[in-house]
């Protein structure tokens, strides 16, 4: 799903660039008036446990894979403005330490994944997630993430001179359902499982007691430890398309790492590698999420004054 670097054409990714940053600005002031409801240490926690799990690639078929995105469990619980600057960091941290994703394509993921991708998973749980049809609407959001940012990704490389066999389109959307309908799966089990540690927190955000957050938090460093012996080595789909279209010798990095792709090059063994990648990954994105948080907050505070004087 992480477009790297030279794929795109130049007016793409520079008009995705152009479009993504104040959208991401706007919805970071809208953040600011909201995070008074919800606590810092969520927002790094769930950063946290997103990043995670993007890290594990899980079997699709026809030998390609994919991994939980993360736009709707962000969405359900830090709220969608809140979710889409999270997700914008998790994708920043990714192009900028592990090259997961290009940095000059950086606007294009974030339009596809933070901000068109967070929206659509929140729509239908604005609908109809508070009813009956809860489980429903949090799965479709999850669907409707997933298949909405891979069609923007497949629309920008056809934008940008990919030529598309009809046959590889079809069966990259069949394998693209298939992860969609893995992420909204993975997406309901989650929010159960955190409801059933903080059941109070179907209220809203700000109910997250400490009890879910110690999950969430131990369920990623699960992930990034263990999880690694378990995942698939399939490449994922975007990859996969790549391939069969010819334009996988077209990536390109525009420079090095010690963490690229999430491997730490100075442990010599695979797993250990890995682990360590994940666990800096993870020490990083929370204390962004938790900085993002506390920024968001006290900005909102600061607000009030001015305001109120504003309005007498």
């Amino acid at each position: 799903m992480h477009i790297p670097d030279g794929f795109l054409s130049t007016p793409v990714w520079l008009t995705l660039n152009a479009v993504g940053a104040p959208a991401v600005g706007l919805l970071a002031r809208r953040a600011q008036r909201e995070s008074g409801d919800i606590k810092a240490p969520l927002l790094g926690v769930m950063g946290a446990f997103v990043f995670a799990a993007q890290m594990i690639n899980f079997p699709v078929g026809m030998g390609t894979s994919g991994h939980l995105v993360g736009s709707a469990l962000l969405a359900y619980t830090v709220g969608p403005a809140a979710a889409a600057v999270v997700m914008t960091a998790i994708l920043a941290l990714q192009a900028l330490v592990f090259q997961d994703g290009g940095i000059l394509a950086l606007g294009a993921n974030v339009f596809n994944m933070a901000i068109v991708g967070v929206m659509a998973a929140y729509l239908p749980y604005r609908q109809f997630g508070r009813g009956r049809m809860r489980t429903f609407a949090i799965f479709l959001g999850g669907l409707l993430s997933v298949l909405t940012a891979a069609c923007l990704a497949l629309s920008e490389l056809l934008l940008s001179g990919v030529r598309m066999p009809g046959p590889v389109v079809t069966v990259s959307l069949g394998l693209i359902l298939v992860c969609a309908v893995a992420e909204g799966a993975i997406t309901v089990a989650v929010i159960r499982a955190i409801e059933r540690v903080n059941a109070g927190w179907i209220r809203g955000p700000e109910a997250m007691g400490k009890p879910a957050l110690g999950f969430i938090a131990t369920a990623a460093l699960l992930l990034v430890t263990l999880g690694g012996l378990v995942a698939s080595s399939s490449p994922d789909t975007l990859e996969s398309f790549a391939e069969q279209v010819g334009i996988a010798d077209q990536a390109r990095s525009l420079f090095e790492t010690p963490f690229a792709d999430y491997q730490a090059r100075f442990f010599e063994a695979d797993w250990l590698a890995q682990a360590a990648a994940g666990l800096a990954g993870l020490a990083l994105i929370f204390g962004l999420g938790l900085g993002l948080g506390k920024l968001l907050r006290n900005r909102r505070a600061a607000g009030r004054p001015a305001n109120a004087a504003g309005g007498d």
